[in-house]
């Protein structure tokens, strides 16, 4: 048997199902996108975007890292936010992040984890830059928790900030970019309320930080 079998299996189950239901669903999806949504989401298995926001295929699109961190020097996600502002036209970008991330958690607690280490910087970043507010909360796992709050907001900050999402306002797009966070604990987003758009966004990062 195959080590990929259980896999094809459960896709064929569940494509059978949708077909079920709507006949000419994945025909009509093949021919184009039109998602109102970007996410920007952590890499961790246990926070599918799809089922946790409760939509389906071509809903949403999707960029997935270590952290949902939108650094000014990958290229990777600085393409992903331009296809889906200019491209796909998405109304709503979603920063999600969630707690219990390792990313986080190994940012500041000295675990070392190799070639990511370099990549963890920008979290410890955010560490610095809110060092007194974190270095009040005495219990280590609230404050892991503030900190995976701040990294979201930090990274809405990051895309409010790169070229392409400032000149989608400058001519006039609709476009929000917001900050959720999941408890894995829970099931649940939790909204931090930073959404910003071409209005208020200079107000709402001047305001979370």
């Amino acid at each position: 048997m195959s080590e990929l079998d259980q896999i094809l299996k459960n896709n064929e189950k569940w494509a059978n199902s949708i077909q079920e239901k709507n006949p000419t669903f994945f025909s009509e999806l093949a021919k184009a996108q039109s998602p109102e949504y970007l996410c920007i989401g952590c890499s961790d298995s246990r926070a599918p975007v799809e089922q946790i926001m409760g939509l389906q295929p071509g809903d949403i699109f999707v960029h997935r890292n270590v952290g949902n961190q939108v650094v000014p020097s990958d290229l990777n996600t600085l393409s992903v936010i331009q296809f889906a502002v200019e491209a796909l036209k998405v109304k709503h970008i979603i920063v999600k992040g969630h707690y219990e991330c390792g990313g986080v958690k190994a940012s500041v607690d000295g675990t070392k984890m190799g070639m990511m280490d370099n990549w963890l910087r920008h979290i410890r970043a955010v560490y610095v830059k809110h060092e007194q507010e974190l270095d009040n909360i005495t219990d280590m796992h609230k404050r892991y928790d503030r900190l995976c709050e701040l990294n979201v907001i930090e990274q809405v900050a990051n895309v409010c900030n790169t070229s392409v999402v400032r000149q989608a306002w400058a001519a006039g797009q609709e476009l929000s970019v917001h900050g959720l966070i999941y408890s894995l604990k829970e099931g649940r987003l939790h909204n931090l309320h930073v959404t910003a758009n071409e209005k208020t966004a200079d107000l709402k990062i001047k305001l979370a930080f």
